[in-house]
């Protein structure tokens, strides 16, 4: 009796471990069921919100399987909303031209204002100071002879100086003479005839070389050239003048003469109205003729 015992144990713990498994398996089917009934439900009710909603998803087709829309039905939602933003747009850029065109027109007459100013400010800058007027013709020492083109006035260190604006023209240069230093500056009116006879003189006389370096002559030609006096540039031209059969100018002494020449050409050419070519042909004939 003790011997069979064992096995109807083995017996029951079998059916029962059985019966265990039976019944979870069951609860596992049960339980995917009930999973699937609520997706289902859950996305039907998706559906209907959706439905209700007036939603859709967006299409996931590319834009060469989309369908084609007409053009009239695409266009006309948005219509009216175009047209009221383009027509908001061009008032807008209308009234911004407005507002720039008023602008400009008060910029314009504030610049006329200015410009009328300046032009009577110039206007009463008077044409005659100190004896010498517009178009007259002067002679600065280190320049020569110029003519004034005018009677300005520059601010220089703020202070409005008068100035008198002389241009020379083979020098292609403009001169700016403050009118209070005239004197000073050693600019002159030009000579007279009877000096400009005394300077022709000079020419007809003897040449006077002394026997001492070339710098030391170059220097005392050069400070007669910058005086401005025509007589003294005389002698200059007569001292370097070479005739025929007389020793070549040195490279130096031929910029000296010709320096010299153009200078006096110049003064006697504006005093005897003529041109400075004729002027200097002129005088080259009396230096040979001397």
């Amino acid at each position: 009796m003790s011997s069979k015992a064992p096995p109807k144990a083995k017996n029951s713990a079998s059916k029962q471990s059985s019966g265990k498994s039976r019944k979870s398996s069951s609860t596992s089917t049960g339980a995917g069921a009930r999973t699937k009934t609520s997706a289902r439900s859950r996305a039907a009710s998706g559906k209907t919100a959706a439905a209700a909603g007036g939603t859709r998803r967006p299409s996931t087709r590319r834009a060469s399987e989309q369908p084609q829309v007409p053009e009239d039905d695409a266009v006309k939602p948005g219509a009216a909303a175009g047209r009221s933003k383009g027509a908001r747009a061009a008032k807008d850029a209308k009234g911004a031209a407005g507002a720039k065109a008023r602008r400009s027109g008060k910029a314009g007459t504030a610049h006329k204002s200015a410009g009328g100013a300046e032009a009577r400010r110039r206007k009463k800058v008077p044409t005659r100071v100190n004896g010498f007027a517009v178009g007259d013709h002067v002679v600065y020492p280190a320049h020569g002879v110029g003519r004034i083109t005018g009677i300005d006035e520059r601010a220089v260190a703020d202070q409005t100086l008068q100035m008198f604006v002389v241009a020379f023209e083979k020098d292609k240069m403009t001169l700016l003479v403050p009118t209070n230093k005239v004197d000073s500056a050693g600019m002159r009116r030009l000579s007279s005839r009877e000096t400009m006879d005394a300077a022709i003189s000079t020419l007809r006389g003897r040449a006077r070389t002394r026997r001492v370096m070339w710098s030391r002559r170059a220097q005392e030609y050069e400070a007669k050239l910058n005086s401005g006096d025509p007589v003294a540039i005389a002698e200059v031209v007569r001292d370097l003048h070479r005739n025929v059969g007389q020793p070549d100018q040195s490279y130096s002494e031929r910029q000296m003469y010709e320096a010299a020449l153009d200078r006096l050409a110049r003064e006697f050419a504006a005093v005897d109205n003529t041109d400075t070519e004729q002027a200097a042909t002129k005088l080259e004939d009396v230096l040979r003729a001397a």
